[in-house]
């Protein structure tokens, strides 16, 4: 069963989630979680038979409808109707990858058993996932508020027949993915459409995303770092303990502890040095890439909550025979957690962009852009304008989204946490450090070429000499944007072991 993760209703940590995504594991739902979602519906089933007192979103109409009774007969038509009429998702479609990790997060949510679904809509569900069944969903709609509701109705649609799908590389109508399939059209009974809509799994399907990413570009950010100073001929005073534990932030002393650990038995970094001192962009990494990972830690904790959560509404209580309308699908912990992490991201890439432009400045006897001839080659000096242009970009995206409401729903939902848009513009974020880093990592490796024969540690050159079978050296001038993909593309595929980012 190596191949398939069990869904129940276990803590899900990091790399659990990671091995799942990685491993691409199928699904399969243990009899614990059938039993609870059977229980549920079946409880919901006999308080709509024994009463006709008004039930929000069961037997009504929703937001700011919520006081319009809908006959028995009409239930099922009502939640079909749900479905459809929130499907309006406008923009760019979401990635692949994250629609996948939507699906997995929705099945998860449902299988609390507090939501009041058929267990046939959600084997449905896990057979989109594990067919790689990803229907077509789009990044601009949601307010964060009453869940991801547009973003999750074009989730939802396939279950119905409608909307499209991705399957096998190809767009298709839904209806046509059914037939390949044998399946038939789910029939919604009453409160399915809201569990579907009502919930953060677009949010936190990108938060998910994001998280991962951004602890293995942490990680990189270290190393290229700390390759960095070593073409910088930089000190390695800055990064001992002493310092470190006199001011304990967590995320600082895992940093500098991390720096030392790259640079065991370099020759570069015991040599004798000229200098007194390092610019805050070297000297300073503890201190400012540690405070990111203290944010790290503190959203990967606020999505991992999340990721283990029920967030739809009304939630169905079987055990204590209520049924209680809240506001569990309101995304305000994830819009302020998804603002942090992007502030958090893009100082990275804002002390990175500084690193480069030192190295490239000829100091410390380091030819002016990197290059033997300058004059005749401009080098490196077009790289970090790159590099600049995308960290002023990213400064511009970390303004916070979860700052920002707007009435919706006749003044029902008079208060949004706009998350979709804080994850959607973290993503962006994330994304443009990606790039930011690996043109770090182009210039820290052209610079550590001019400090041979001297060598760093045994792990950096050996990782220095893998990142150059990839974008080799530049001796003359020569198309770099082909080398800038070429190192992104190496940062991206590269695996670090998880072990070595969840601790």
């Amino acid at each position: 069963m190596d191949h398939f993760h069990i869904v129940n209703t276990e803590f899900l940590n990091l790399n659990t989630l990671n091995a799942i995504f990685f491993l691409d594991k199928k699904l399969k739902l243990s009899e614990e979680v059938q039993m609870k979602i059977t229980t549920c519906r079946l409880f919901l089933d006999e308080k709509l038979a024994d009463s006709e007192d008004p039930i929000y979103g069961i037997n009504t109409g929703f937001g700011s409808l919520y006081n319009v009774k809908i006959d028995k007969n009409q239930l099922s038509q009502l939640q079909e109707n749900l479905v459809m009429s929130h499907a309006c998702g406008t923009g760019d479609e979401v990635p692949a990858e994250i629609v996948k990790m939507m699906l997995f997060l929705k099945i998860q949510s449902l299988s609390y058993g507090y939501s009041g679904v058929q267990l046939s809509t959600v084997e449905r569900l896990v057979d989109f996932y594990n067919n790689d069944i990803l229907p077509v969903i789009y990044t601009q709609g949601s307010l964060g508020a009453s869940g991801d509701l547009a973003p999750l109705a074009h989730l939802s649609l396939p279950l119905l027949g409608k909307g499209e799908v991705y399957f096998e590389g190809k767009r298709i109508k839904s209806e046509k993915m059914l037939k390949k399939f044998g399946w038939e059209s789910l029939k919604l009974l009453s409160k399915e459409g809201l569990a579907l809509l009502n919930g953060t799994q677009f949010m936190t399907a990108y938060g998910l995303n994001l998280v991962l990413k951004s602890h293995k570009l942490s990680y990189f950010a270290d190393l290229i770092g700390t390759i960095s100073l070593e073409a910088f001929d930089g000190r390695m005073e800055p990064f001992d303990e002493l310092i470190h534990i006199i001011r304990p932030h967590k995320g600082q002393i895992r940093t500098a502890q991390t720096i030392l650990e790259f640079l065991k038995n370099s020759e570069l970094i015991n040599q004798p040095k000229k200098h007194v001192q390092d610019p805050y962009s070297f000297r300073c990494m503890p201190q400012v890439h540690g405070a990111t990972k203290d944010t790290l830690e503190f959203v990967t904790q606020t999505i991992l909550t999340e990721v283990n959560a029920v967030t739809d509404n009304p939630n169905i209580f079987a055990e204590d025979n209520k049924i209680i309308s809240g506001g569990n699908f309101h995304g305000q912990p994830l819009a302020l957690a998804m603002d942090f992490l992007g502030i958090a991201m893009a100082e990275l890439g804002n002390i990175s962009e500084r690193r480069t432009y030192q190295l490239i400045s000829g100091l410390r006897n380091l030819p002016s852009f990197l290059v033997s001839n300058p004059g005749l080659n401009s080098g490196f000096m077009i790289p970090q304008y790159t590099a600049a242009s995308i960290v002023s970009q990213n400064k511009q995206l970390a303004t916070p989204a979860s700052i920002d409401s707007i009435v919706s729903s006749n003044g029902q939902e008079d208060h949004v946490s706009m998350g979709a848009n804080a994850a959607t513009k973290a993503k962006k974020i994330i994304d443009n450090l990606e790039t930011i880093l690996a043109i770090e990592l182009f210039n820290a490796s052209q610079a550590l070429h001019f400090r041979a024969p001297i060598k760093s540690s045994p792990f950096i050159e050996s990782f220095v000499d893998m990142f150059r079978t990839e974008v080799p050296i530049v001796k003359n001038d020569r198309v770099l944007h082909d080398d800038i993909i070429n190192a992104t593309a190496f940062l991206r595929y590269l695996t670090i072991d998880g072990d070595e980012l969840f601790d």
